[in-house]
């Protein structure tokens, strides 16, 4: 999406913009658990208070109540990627469904069932079964993907007859029909899942998570980083953290692309920067301009893509579109702001809504995406099979985490299962190569996919070699 206003009309929406994520600005935020103080035990020591962190400790109770479980997080739960992403709640464990075919053609109609079968089983937790209830303002309201040039409506009416190979159901809308949705000029058709995904507050779920945690009797320390990992002497292993050791018989690493207690899996991970914004609440009349009644996510079928959504409170998060790389994969908390980017994103908000001009922003952040080469989750063990990993969701995590948590605990009871046999949990992506190369590598195709959303969607030679050795960047 080009430039369209100058940043004199842009910069009054940022003008009282806050630097901090929406979600976590809240009064919803429980009280930070103590940090560990002393040396303890435990059956499973969990390591990451985000979600598949608190997931793996939820699930690993519910099998089996007699287990001890300890978790761990250097901050607060939820305060990383968890809390900060769009809240949008997706059926899809491999990143949709070309992703998918590309690199795991045999599997995805099982991939497909087991996802939407994920779906499900998070909705019935948030929804009180078994026994917990969350309230994180869920709704089931799907996702539209939007076309905004001619290229992205050719390659959106490929996707229907995809899903229904695979035993899923996408509809797709002309010009008129999105309208009648959602009213912006820049659209010209459009996909609607109208099932498959579902809007959420983020932040809410992590904390709802770490209630049910607490409730069935897991031990959370928070503020406790975790910064060695080895066997000990008893056949166990032990975590070393800032004020003790966990001696624990197993170990789930949930970390995301932050500090990886073990080096390989920082081989396969770039930490990107995803940006978003929040507006203040629309009024009726507002509201009423630009229709979106049903609340559904959206997303725009460019590479480089902007997605968006109402939350309960009718605001508008508007993110995307920019992902940045940093040298040496930074993830230093002074790049939550970028006013570049903001600007950027504030520019395409009134070029998407222009009817909406003189909306404000009222929260503006930076955060982290564990990306990786095939842009959906790899695992690993480590340790004679004592310890265990999951990461490189590649911004689908809120949905995917919950199933990256049990491939985790079946990796850890030794036991071949349905999902330890997949390909997909096998496999690993391909690693990126050190530094100054991944760097380089990365900011040269962030211009090749800029180049194809301007030429029409045609890929490059850059881009071709990326898709030939299953590299396929998209942003």
């Amino acid at each position: 999406m080009r430039h369209q206003h100058p940043a004199a009309f842009t910069r009054p929406s940022l003008r009282d913009v806050r630097i901090a994520p929406y979600w976590l600005d809240s009064a919803h935020a429980p009280r930070r658990s103590d940090p560990l103080a002393q040396d303890t035990v435990t059956d499973l020591a969990v390591v990451g208070g985000g979600y598949t962190g608190l997931w793996t400790a939820l699930l690993a109770k519910e099998r089996d109540p007699q287990r001890e479980v300890v978790l761990l997080e250097s901050r607060q739960v939820g305060w990383a990627a968890s809390g900060r992403n769009g809240g949008f709640c997706s059926a899809s464990l491999t990143h949709g469904l070309r992703n998918g075919l590309e690199r795991f053609a045999d599997e995805m109609p099982l991939l497909e069932r087991l996802g939407r079968e994920n779906l499900d089983a998070i909705e019935k937790t948030v929804q009180g079964q078994p026994g917990h209830s969350i309230d994180c303002a869920w709704e089931r309201t799907g996702e539209l993907t939007v076309a905004t040039a001619q290229w992205q409506l050719d390659e959106l009416a490929e996707l229907p007859p995809l899903a229904a190979r695979l035993g899923g159901h996408l509809e797709l809308l002309d010009r008129e029909q999105v309208q009648a949705r959602v009213h912006s000029p820049t659209y010209l058709g459009g996909v609607l899942d109208a099932d498959g995904v579902a809007m959420v507050d983020p932040a809410r779920l992590a904390w709802g998570l770490r209630d049910a945690c607490l409730r069935l009797g897991v031990r959370i320390f928070e503020g406790t980083s975790a910064h060695r990992l080895r066997l000990a002497s008893t056949n166990g292993v032990e975590l070393h953290t800032t004020y003790g050791v966990v001696s624990a018989q197993q170990v789930a690493l949930g970390t995301g692309a932050l500090s990886p207690l073990l080096r390989r899996i920082g081989n396969y991970l770039a930490p990107v920067w995803d940006y978003a914004m929040v507006t203040e609440p629309l009024s009726d009349e507002q509201l009423a301009s630009i229709g979106w009644a049903d609340r559904q996510g959206i997303g725009d079928a460019g590479n480089m893509f902007h997605y968006y959504r109402r939350t309960d409170d009718n605001r508008i998060l508007w993110g995307g579109y920019d992902a940045v790389y940093r040298l040496g994969g930074s993830t230093d908390e002074r790049h939550v702001r970028d006013a570049e980017t903001f600007e950027r994103l504030s520019d395409h908000f009134f070029t998407t809504f222009p009817q909406l001009e003189g909306l404000r922003f009222t929260h503006a952040w930076g955060g982290v995406i564990d990306t990786c080469s095939r842009f959906c989750a790899f695992w690993g063990q480590a340790l004679g099979g004592r310890v265990a990993y999951s990461a490189g969701y590649t911004g689908l995590g809120v949905g995917a985490s919950r199933f990256g948590a049990q491939v985790m605990l079946d990796l850890l009871d030794g036991q071949p299962t349905q999902l330890t046999s997949l390909q997909m949990v096998r496999s690993k992506p391909i690693p990126f190569p050190p530094e100054p190369v991944r760097w380089a590598g990365i900011q040269l195709t962030r211009r090749a996919v800029a180049r194809a959303d301007a030429n029409g969607g045609r890929r490059g030679p850059w881009l071709r070699t990326l898709d030939r050795l299953g590299l396929g960047f998209d942003s």
